[in-house]
């Protein structure tokens, strides 16, 4: 039965796993082996990786909703963990490989008592996403565009999502690829002193709405902690403090895309003075 339904999801899926910078690898039911027709699916990915400019990637482990919390973190991890390896096997640069990070059981949304297992199945799984170079003068332009944000007409109550802006897994600081990105943001809110805003934390992955825990502190409160180190950061480079206050938003908000979309921190407008 656990072979059909495997197989199951499997063929349902296929035509979606592979989307040219991302890649998702499914398990057994509390095994972290990867399956031979997987490990042959990983294979043909990591070969189309061999002539393309990569920043980064990022290796993510998942588990559905059986076990305690503990002992999904290890079997996340330890799927985590022999993705890396095969990557590292086909000769993979592991200082390309910024995170290895096991995050437990997914959430999980129940349509009916029918589907259950197949649900759980899609979310025994492993994410892996591939960050590519930019080498197209285009693409460099509207990355900068991108982080002219504060130079449009902004109302209140709209808000900006810091996408690139990305963080540790688990944790509230932010990777180093990020420090030049949310410097340019903290020029830009510095020369825009007419803009007050409050700094919104948002996690993913966790059941009904609650906080993801801060790996560092052991607190319930991952969503509050990067807002508050955005907001720190800021408040360092010289951003008044009056004009901006944080909050964690847990995940309240998720906006029903890939995961990773809702590992985010977004800048919503409260109050724009007039300028001199």
């Amino acid at each position: 039965m656990k072979k059909i339904i495997f197989l199951l999801f499997l063929l349902m899926n296929v035509a979606h796993a592979q989307t040219g910078n991302s890649h998702v690898v499914y398990f057994e039911t509390g095994k972290y082996e990867v399956p031979e027709i997987e490990a042959n699916r990983l294979v043909l990915f990591i070969q189309g990786l061999k002539n393309i400019k990569i920043e980064r990637i990022a290796i993510y482990g998942f588990c559905d909703d059986r076990g305690s919390n503990s002992y999904n973190l290890v079997l996340s991890q330890n799927r985590a963990d022999a993705i890396k390896k095969i990557f590292s096997g086909f000769g993979v640069d592991d200082n390309l490989i910024s995170n290895v990070d096991g995050k437990g059981e997914v959430l999980l949304r129940v349509i009916s008592s029918d589907n259950l297992n197949i649900i759980r199945g899609l979310n025994r799984k492993v994410e892996i996403n591939v960050v590519y170079k930019i080498t197209d003068k285009k693409e460099v332009v509207k990355e900068e565009k991108e982080y002219q944000f504060l130079n449009e007409d902004l109302k209140v109550g709209d808000k900006i999502t810091l996408k690139n802006i990305l963080f540790e897994t688990g944790y509230s600081y932010i990777i180093k690829e990020s420090v030049p990105i949310l410097e340019m943001m903290a020029v830009a809110l510095r020369e825009r002193n007419d803009i007050y805003f409050t700094i919104e934390g948002h996690v993913c992955c966790t059941k009904n709405a609650r906080d993801a825990v801060d790996r560092k502190t052991g607190k319930r409160n991952l969503s509050l902690a990067r807002a508050k180190y955005i907001y720190d950061y800021l408040v360092k480079k010289g951003v008044k403090r009056t004009r901006m206050r944080y909050v964690g938003l847990k995940n309240k908000y998720p906006l029903g895309k890939a995961m990773k979309y809702d590992k985010r921190v977004e800048i919503k407008i409260t109050s724009i003075s007039k300028r001199n």
